[in-house]
């Protein structure tokens, strides 16, 4: 790949990939849905982006706002900031499109890409993820992966620190 402007073309405001997501409908694509903070890309990320990857035709990565990730994670994170985040999701080629949300949880953005297959990680159970049900209801299903051990933000982040 040789145009950069491929890469930013994959992030998406909420509006714009509600129409993009009809377009990939009418072409019959399936669609897999994953989410996270994504903070420091790490081997984990990589794993659990190309595991989602898999189980569908397309790949939507909801990514939180830095507003969310400070109420959720504390006022010193995010590391990165949601546009620096969202350009190196948008730069991997399992994900065809990023889309930054403001809420805690992606329930809304769910709730509007219907997709066909909704992923996370091992450390969740199906109760606590949210969208699950709704995506079981329409008939979509849950994949829910191992966790590639050994890796997480919070380790790098300490280890910076010299913690």
């Amino acid at each position: 790949m040789r145009r950069a402007d491929l890469v930013t073309d994959k992030i998406y405001s909420v509006a714009e990939i509600s129409r993009r997501v009809m377009q990939w409908r009418l072409l019959s694509k399936s669609i897999a849905f994953t989410n996270g903070v994504f903070d420091i890309l790490h081997p984990g990320h990589i794993y659990s982006i190309a595991e989602a990857a898999s189980q569908a035709d397309l790949l939507v990565v909801g990514l939180n706002s830095d507003a969310s990730v400070k109420r959720l994670k504390g006022a010193d994170r995010p590391v990165c900031d949601q546009d620096a985040r969202a350009l190196l999701l948008a730069s991997l080629l399992v994900v065809d499109a990023v889309v930054i949300f403001e809420e805690d949880t992606p329930l809304e953005l769910i709730r509007l890409i219907r997709p066909d297959v909704l992923v996370k990680g091992g450390d969740y159970t199906p109760e606590q993820i949210a969208g699950a049900r709704d995506v079981q209801v329409y008939g979509g299903r849950v994949h829910i992966h191992p966790v590639l051990e050994g890796h997480s933000t919070t380790s790098i982040i300490g280890r910076i620190r010299g913690e």
